[in-house]
């Protein structure tokens, strides 16, 4: 094979794990044979990958190295939330919270497969229980409550296992007087659980509003793409600081159902993090590789506040 024809395989690889990832945000459910044809082939694993931006050959292990970023065009790839973590939190300092909770299928949902079978698989694919991690650690020095979503897992889709595992986190960040960071990266809410996954706003955004309106606690929401449907019409947009990644998708319904609704043509990118923030929707727009340093300074002012420094002193002393 020529190195022209090597090459040429990869992109059209890497467009097969396109479609996927497409196919996953618009909300479609893959049969078992689509999903074995675009599971298998899967660059990430090997040495090379594309940009699904620029379309670019990367090289993966400079890939991972540059924390995920295209170093041609300077897009930010997705990230799993394990890498997210590793990304935010010192090293050694992680303690993961509630890893045991596993969904059930109350509904005993079934389409083209079953509930059951779709968790048991995105399990062995991710080698997570559900699609978001919790859990302590200190992010240059200070302790946080952190929660990561993961797109990898169901598109990171919001059922009950992951919203209980965040009612937890933030119950647990308001008890130890902790700063709490979430970063978004979501489908929306899960339908194979009905209206057990849509209670989770209410139920999330009700603790929310005790640990910041009740006890003057920071929440920094962090979105990246794609954060869209019940994600972004609760917690995703009642941080006290917004942040989003550059280019990131930010959404509640998708181009296509608004144009659809309304009956009006949607310019293009006005669901792009940028046009929110010009819009006044966001507080930040942060690359990737300077995200903890961001967050540290903003620790760093919050704990000079006079009322957080006397209710906080044993967390931002030292």
């Amino acid at each position: 094979m020529s190195l022209m024809n090597w090459f040429e395989d990869k992109r059209r690889f890497g467009g097969l794990i396109g479609a996927l990832i497409e196919k996953a945000t618009k909300g479609y459910i893959l049969s078992e044979k689509e999903r074995d044809k675009y599971i298998k082939i899967d660059t990430t694993k090997g040495l090379w990958t594309r940009c699904d931006n620029c379309e670019n050959m990367l090289y993966v292990r400079f890939l991972r190295q540059n924390k995920r970023i295209c170093e041609e065009c300077g897009y930010h790839l997705q990230m799993s939330s394990t890498e997210r973590i590793e990304l935010l939190i010192d090293r050694g300092t992680w303690h993961p919270m509630d890893e045991d909770m596993i969904a059930r299928d109350v509904l005993k949902f079934s389409d083209e497969d079953s509930y059951k079978n779709r968790i048991i698989f995105y399990q062995k694919r991710t080698g997570l229980t559900d699609a978001i991690q919790t859990g302590t650690g200190k992010l240059n020095g200070t302790p946080i409550a952190l929660g990561v979503m993961d797109f990898q897992f169901m598109g990171g889709s919001m059922g009950s296992v992951v919203g209980e595992k965040i009612t937890r986190l933030v119950e647990y960040a308001t008890k130890k007087s902790m700063p709490l960071i979430i970063v978004c990266s979501s489908g929306g809410a899960r339908m194979q659980e009905g209206t057990l996954s849509l209670m989770q706003m209410a139920k999330i955004s009700s603790v929310l509003q005790i640990h910041q309106a009740q006890n003057n606690l920071l929440y920094i929401a962090i979105l990246t793409y794609p954060t869209t449907g019940g994600v972004t019409a609760s917690f995703g947009m009642l941080g006290d600081i917004t942040i989003a990644e550059p280019k990131a998708y930010i959404a509640f319904a998708g181009k296509r159902v608004i144009e659809q609704t309304l009956r009006q043509k949607i310019p293009d990118g006005f669901q792009v993090a940028e046009s929110l923030f010009d819009h006044g929707l966001l507080d930040l727009i942060v690359p990737r590789n300077l995200l903890k340093g961001v967050l540290s300074e903003i620790f760093e002012l919050y704990g000079s506040a006079p009322h957080i420094r006397r209710e906080c002193n044993h967390f931002f002393s030292g």
